[in-house]
């Protein structure tokens, strides 16, 4: 059984094609009857919009096998006064949400991805977080990958203002708890015996989804295929428990050893 991420796992970060290998290991598991669930941290396109892009992609799994932080938004967060920061798609999601954007005195604090956040908004950020906003985050990424340039992700922003306000933070998607509760909730109706010691998680982010996958007893598989472009760039400074059980280039590789063991 699998947990599978998308963005650097199943589609590339730098023009959001299907990875080699990756559309034919979803075929191979809904051949199998192998259950799965796609967990991925889309912030940015309404959820049913970005399964419907997946499924225009070849990706051939219905909303019963798919699961962002979007999904679990409203029962997290409340839905007034909120000073959400991420990408103009996110803003206009949660909007269509029925979110209440206040950037005079928000009860929360919201961050997503976004590749150029200004002083000025780390600044904002601080005073609201000061002056008793909750912090809450989409999800805890470590970095994010965009035009062949990586960003600090939403895990590190996080980071940074817990250091800076000495306030502490909910994360909303992977890796929190909640988020992996509700995939395994999910991925039960495929198969009732489903738990975190049978299921192996593919992601490209290392630290922010396989390290607290780890954590549940979960078995962790790391692509170099999106963020990293090789292991050696960061598994040698890993904590020796978070640590990933297994290593591939991509998901062609992961394809191609399934085959061998059958």
């Amino acid at each position: 059984m699998y947990f599978i991420d998308v963005q650097g796992t199943l589609i590339s970060d730098e023009d959001k094609s299907p990875i080699d290998g990756s559309r034919e290991f979803i075929q191979m598991l809904n051949r199998e009857h192998i259950p799965y669930m796609i967990i991925t941290n889309n912030t940015k396109k309404a959820s049913q919009d970005f399964l419907a892009y997946l499924n225009r992609l070849g990706f051939e799994f219905d909303a019963t096998k798919y699961l962002d932080p979007l999904m679990l938004l409203e029962s997290r967060v409340e839905k007034e006064a909120v000073a959400a920061y991420g990408a103009q798609e996110f803003l206009q999601t949660l909007q269509s949400m029925g979110y209440k954007l206040d950037y005079t005195n928000p009860k929360t604090v919201l961050i997503a991805i976004k590749e150029n956040f200004s002083a000025d908004e780390y600044a904002q950020m601080i005073d609201f977080l000061l002056d008793g906003a909750k912090l809450v985050g989409m999800h805890e990424t470590s970095i994010y990958a965009k035009n062949n340039r990586r960003y600090p992700g939403v895990g590190a922003i996080l980071k940074m203002l817990e250091f800076a306000t000495s306030c502490s933070y909910d994360v909303v998607g992977k890796p929190s708890q909640a988020f992996y509760n509700e995939a395994l909730k999910r991925i039960k109706r495929q198969n009732p015996a489903a738990d975190f010691q049978n299921i192996t998680i593919i992601s490209d982010d290392v630290k922010g989804d396989l390290g607290g996958a780890k954590e549940l007893g979960m078995k962790t598989l790391f692509v170099t295929s999106g963020k990293y472009k090789s292991a050696e760039e960061i598994v040698p400074f890993l904590k020796e428990a978070n640590i990933p059980d297994f290593i591939y280039k991509n998901m062609q590789d992961i394809l191609i050893r399934h085959k061998m063991e059958q």
